[in-house]
């Protein structure tokens, strides 16, 4: 057999200490599984806040994306509304040359109610007709010649009869915006300003425009286009626009603990109106994105939605592209709040978490050391006292426990058995030398006779002091069987209702378990000498329906090691009059042998029925009738014939003194007990037949030779 190779090994202070091991089952959840379920709370925290701020800041962006296309659609539907208005029309059918200033003046008012940075009307062949003239705009500005409709609008007849009524984004050279709005011209030129973490540039400055542009024909009765009208909004360095977005995101108390909201826009990669601060007053305009936020957004097409590094702080970032009208990527759109204020909420709400966290492990670990305390001291207590008794100090106890429990019971009744037996043994001795004494004074009176009455006076007094062991042994045997089965069964229980946490104390159990087989290995040997008839207990009107339910608990522990299932037919009405603790030990004798006769599992059924004498009708007359049914092998006729007899049994580690002395007990209650197979040979079934008011049975004697009386 190859020896068996140990992984692990328990250290010697751990295996050596039900006190240690208890310690080490209430610690080790707390040093281990606490600190983890913290790792693992504060990951998912910091994750799930991430994903809340990323939550916040798409809403951000859709509402800022939702009031750029309400800008473009108003730009749009404002400039068809002024294309298709009857003034316009009606001011287009006088000569040109005589009412121009009139059309700049109507054009300059529908400019100033849209919004418009710029407003032109141009002729069916692309050339100039009139505009709105800006306010504070020089005379000879506002009287210099219109270029014509510039290459960049594409072709000035086809796109406004296809246009709808959103106006369109475009990205213009100097030359055309300078051809639409030259009073806008200083709006372009956004010095680059170097930026960190940007990709490289060679151009110092950006002089193109990002326009929201829309064109409109002006239809005659005919539906013929007689002109075509272009207006449209300038986005460089357009402050208004962008504060109105920054204020519709993140108006004031949008954002809590301090952080601060911005939006900005984008011409490619650079910032061409924004309210990011580059210094406490300076905007920071002709600053660049990020490479990587430049090759999501641009590159691929991507919204991005993270932590980005924004000019020179951390901010909780959106960015998505901004497309013109041929589907280009010609611009962002971005929204986002500093990180710094939540950063700090997130390191003092870890912080909070993990104080609780500690508080809670340490309220944990002094609850587990003082339930392990009630656990381990009472064990620790039992196992002291048997260690003294065993050394010879009888008067050695556990005494009061503050365990209430199964242990606290185990301890008071490890304490009432060795009461009882010291109060046994010092009868023991008394009685011994009582007997010594009346030997002795015997002895002296037979001294004169002859041998032959010297060799009867010895057998006198073996018989005598065999008679006087037989009364103390049965005396004793009686008063300790209850409480070594009570033991027993606590003991059991505990393990049962332990499970697996009773490992830690399975050598103290064992311990008592073998402490408990000595006992009862003790009174097995006394029982040879015992004459359990001659001693009735106190006799009271019992319940046996009752008696019947309380002996299955108490071999309860037996049966759930089983496949025995229990059938109860309690029908009896009748109270009995015997010894509680006797009839629950001919129950409980009479419940083992019929677990024994079933060891594969079957059926245990539990009769109680009334019973009357025949030819008796009195009340008092009769009592109650007890009838065991199992379903194991039967008894054989030669078992029937010698089941009652001492010593005899069927089983290998039987005394076969049970049934005998379960017989004496019922017989000395007027009862009587019997036994035979069952009808459909399935199993034996014990009848035992008990009298309301009990009876000295008749003194005939018994089929072992001993006397049936009292």
């Amino acid at each position: 057999m190859e020896p068996r190779v140990t992984l692990w090994r328990t250290p010697r202070w751990l295996a050596s200490s039900v006190r240690n091991k208890l310690l080490a089952m209430a610690l080790l959840p707390l040093l281990v599984a606490f600190p983890l379920m913290a790792l693992l709370l504060l990951l998912w925290g910091n994750v799930a806040y991430d994903r809340l701020l990323i939550t916040k800041v798409r809403s951000d962006l859709a509402v800022a994306h939702g009031y750029f296309e309400q800008v473009l659609s108003e730009v749009g539907s404002g400039t068809l509304g002024v294309a298709g208005s009857q003034a316009l029309y009606a001011a287009l059918q006088t000569p040109p040359a005589s009412d121009r200033n009139g059309l700049n003046e109507q054009l300059a008012l529908a400019r100033e109610r849209l919004g418009l940075d710029f407003l032109l009307l141009y002729n069916a062949q692309g050339q100039s007709l009139a505009r709105a003239v800006p306010t504070g705009l020089s005379r000879a500005d506002a009287t210099a010649p219109i270029p014509r409709m510039p290459a960049a609008l594409g072709t000035a007849l086809q796109p406004a009869r296809t246009q709808g009524a959103q106006a369109r984004l475009l990205l213009l050279e100097p030359e055309a915006l300078d051809a639409l709005a030259p009073h806008l011209s200083q709006r372009l030129r956004i010095p680059l300003v170097a930026t960190r973490n940007a990709a490289p540039a060679t151009r110092e400055a950006e002089h193109r425009a990002m326009v929201m542009l829309s064109t409109h024909p002006v239809l005659d009765a005919k539906g013929q286009t007689i002109a075509v009208l272009a207006g449209g909004l300038l986005l460089n360095q357009n402050l208004d626009f962008i504060d109105h977005i920054n204020r519709i995101v993140y108006p004031d108390g949008a954002l809590p603990f301090g952080s601060q909201g911005t939006a900005t826009l984008f011409m490619d990669d650079v910032r061409i109106t924004t309210n990011v601060r580059l210094f406490q007053d300076q905007r920071a305009i002709g600053t660049r994105v990020s490479q990587a936020v430049r090759d999501a957004v641009l590159g691929r097409g991507n919204t991005w939605l993270d932590r980005a590094f924004v000019v020179n702080d951390w901010y909780v970032s959106a960015y998505e592209p901004l497309q013109d009208a041929t589907g280009a990527r010609i611009g962002m759109l971005y929204v986002g709040f500093t990180e710094a204020p939540f950063r700090l909420v997130r390191y003092a709400m870890m912080a909070a978490l993990g104080l609780i966290f500690l508080l809670v492990a340490l309220l944990s670990a002094v609850l587990s050391i003082r339930w392990a305390r009630s656990i381990f001291q009472p064990v620790q207590h039992m196992n002291r006292t048997m260690q003294l008794v065993e050394d010879g100090q009888s008067t050695a106890r556990v005494g009061e426990l503050q365990a209430r429990d199964e242990l606290g019971a185990l301890a008071g009744h490890l304490d009432e058995l060795l009461d009882v037996i010291d109060d046994k043994t010092a009868a023991l001795q008394r009685w011994g030398e009582e007997l010594d004494h009346k030997v002795a004074e015997r002895t002296q009176e037979l001294e004169a006779s002859n041998a032959s009455l010297q060799l009867a006076q010895q057998q006198l007094v073996k018989s005598e002091k065999l008679a006087a062991i037989g009364q103390l042994t049965a005396s004793i045997a009686h008063e300790i069987n209850n409480p070594i089965a009570v033991m027993q069964g606590n003991l059991d229980l505990m393990r049962e209702t332990l499970g697996a946490h009773a490992q830690p104390v399975r050598g103290e159990l064992q311990l008592l378990d073998e402490q408990v087989e000595r006992m009862r290995l003790i009174v097995t040997q006394l029982l040879q000498y015992a004459r359990p008839t001659e001693y009735a207990g106190y006799v009271e009107s019992i319940d046996l329906n009752r008696t019947v339910n309380d002996c299955l608990v108490l071999v309860g522990h037996l049966l759930a090691q089983t496949h025995i299932e229990v059938q109860r037919e309690l029908q009896g009405t009748r109270r009995v009059g015997c010894n509680r603790q006797e009839l629950q030990q001919v129950i409980i004798n009479l419940l083992i042998n019929a677990i024994q006769a079933m060891p594969q599992g079957g059926v245990l059924r539990l009769v109680t029925l009334d019973w009357t004498p025949e030819g008796r009708h009195s009340v008092h007359a009769g009592g109650a009738l007890l009838r065991v049914e199992d379903s194991g092998h039967g008894l054989s006729a030669d078992a029937q014939e010698r089941l009652f007899r001492p010593f005899f049994t069927t089983k290998n580690d039987g005394n076969g003194l049970g049934l005998w002395i379960s017989q004496g007990l019922v017989e000395r209650y007027g009862g009587s007990i019997s036994a035979a197979n069952r009808e459909d040979g399935s199993g034996a079934v014990f009848s035992v037949k008990l009298l309301t008011e009990p009876q000295a049975p008749s003194a005939t004697p018994t089929n072992d030779g001993r006397p049936g009386g009292l």
